[in-house]
């Protein structure tokens, strides 16, 4: 016969299954909240100091006329709503201007979406030097109770410079690594995206036309293709030029569309520019490619099927043209090729295909002679012989702006003739939205610390670094349907690594 069961067995088994059950639930806790302290935490970006890379509250928009899609900053205050408050359902919108086509789009009711989340890795910099170009959360130095986000540019025993929208770190030029540089361009024009009613005359302020000088060049547009132009030349040693119109589409001012259209005509000239398209050769004997104007010198880049070599140039007013490298290439394949010119961070760089070439203009700031800033750049298609252009677009860089719209004109830390150099343990950062972010440069107040603990002005003290923002998880998402509250449905097109500094050079 089998013994009898003690009774009390099960109610032992239950018991002693709910004890592991906490055991496993408690320590599941502790973990996460390690990981939370110590590894990785979320955080929501409330603000559009680091637009276009990081999107605070904003409207999501799409241009009723061309279709391109960019976002618009959200600032509660104008609506007497608390400092980062998101307003259930639509809310009327002020006007804003797409960066592509320039069309004014007039107020209207949007909801409005909430930041991005993001995923911030918090170990790092208690093993490694935080990087140049790395976005890094840390506490507010005023007021050490809030998080901030910004890019750290200056490191302890630098001396920092804005110049002309660009950052100078001991009295040479601060390149920005490729992955960061690449985020960072800023369209001007797209020309994918054309207006469906051009002469509703809300373009900039009048009727919208493509913006290319087409009346005095021998470039012209392919009949029902609106967005590929055609040259039909013979060879010389005279390009023809079409050169964009920037007081007939948008200008190269420093315009954010995430910001308001009335500190725009307040904005200096970006001077540091790029252009690109496709191109395909209709004859074998042709030459492609474009020229950028700044600071009364011409930089182009061309491709030469003839020799089959791509090549920078100069010319200055008055002068001749002067080739300053060359490049033998492959012959390219009879197919649409992808053409890029750019002038940034004073390098020449210049793609055709798979091939590049660079040219180091020099770092430092007297390299370039820029008594002439106020004058607006120009960008120029150009070419020789028979061959098509198609899909162009123009683009520029982020500037670091000197002046503080909404300030009192006095000049603020690492700023143009007020350079600011950094002791040990401090750092200096500064927002993408350079016209519109609370940054270090205007930080006149002291830091706060403990026991009565006062940091320099216009710095972030090393102990204040909270960690290095990683990935954006959840962007604004969707709502499922019409009437529900939460946006639920996730926006995977916008989830995104956020690129920081790196040994990947332009």
């Amino acid at each position: 016969m089998s013994p009898a069961k003690n009774s009390s067995e099960p109610e032992k088994d239950f018991v002693s299954q709910l004890a592991h059950t906490f055991e496993w639930l408690i320590t599941a806790f502790v973990l996460a909240f390690v990981f939370r302290a110590f590894v990785m935490e979320a955080f929501r970006i409330p603000t559009g100091s680091m637009a276009d890379t990081l999107m605070g509250n904003h409207y999501r928009i799409r241009c009723s006329q061309c279709g391109y899609e960019y976002e618009y900053g959200f600032t509660p205050q104008r609506y007497g709503l608390p400092r980062n408050a998101v307003p259930e359902g639509a809310v009327k919108k002020p006007v804003s201007r797409c960066p592509s086509c320039g069309h004014y789009q007039a107020g209207g009711s949007l909801p409005v979406s909430k930041g991005d989340r993001i995923l911030v890795l918090k170990f790092i910099y208690q093993f490694f030097e935080p990087k140049r170009w790395d976005v890094v959360v840390f506490k507010n130095p005023r007021d050490p109770a809030l998080n901030y986000i910004k890019r750290l540019i200056g490191k302890p025993g630098e001396t920092v410079e804005i110049i002309d929208g660009d950052i100078y770190i001991d009295g040479e030029i601060a390149r920005k690594p490729a992955k960061v540089q690449q985020k960072l361009w800023q369209a001007v024009y797209d020309d994918d995206y054309t207006p469906t009613r051009p002469s509703d005359g809300v373009f900039n302020g009048h009727r919208w036309r493509r913006p290319f000088n087409f009346g005095s060049s021998d470039w012209q547009p392919v009949s029902g293709r609106p967005n590929r132009f055609r040259l039909e030349t013979e060879m010389s040693n005279q390009f023809s030029s079409l050169k964009y119109e920037s007081d007939v589409g948008n200008s190269f001012r420093v315009a954010y569309a995430y910001n308001d259209i009335d500190m725009y005509e307040y904005q200096p000239f970006c001077s540091d520019l790029m252009i690109n398209y496709y191109f395909e050769l209709v004859s074998r004997k042709a030459r492609i490619g474009a020229a950028i104007e700044k600071y009364g010198t011409t930089y182009l880049g061309w491709f030469d099927s003839v020799s089959n070599e791509i090549v920078v140039a100069k010319k200055e007013e008055g002068e001749g043209v002067v080739k300053l490298k060359s490049k033998q290439v492959p012959t390219l394949p009879r197919r649409p090729v992808r053409f890029e010119f750019a002038d940034v961070d004073h390098l020449l760089l210049l793609r055709v295909g798979d091939e590049k070439l660079k040219y180091d203009l020099g770092k430092e700031p007297d390299t370039l002679d820029n008594s002439s800033r106020q004058r607006s750049p120009e960008v120029s298609i150009i070419g020789q012989g028979n061959l098509v252009v198609s899909h162009t677009g123009i683009y520029k860089d982020i500037y670091y702006t000197s002046q503080n719209f909404y300030g009192n004109g006095e000049k603020g830390f690492a700023t143009e003739g007020n350079p600011l150099t950094l002791d040990q343990g401090q750092y200096f950062v500064l927002g993408d939205n350079s016209p519109s972010s609370e940054d270090g440069r205007w930080w006149d107040e002291k830091g706060i610390g403990n026991n009565g603990k006062r940091y320099r002005a216009g710095i972030v003290p090393q102990e204040y670094l909270v960690g290095k923002a990683l990935f954006v998880y959840w962007p604004s998402g969707f709502k499922p349907f019409k009437g529900f509250k939460l946006h639920i449905i996730p926006n995977v097109g916008k989830m995104r690594f956020i690129y920081g500094g790196s040994a990947d050079s332009l």
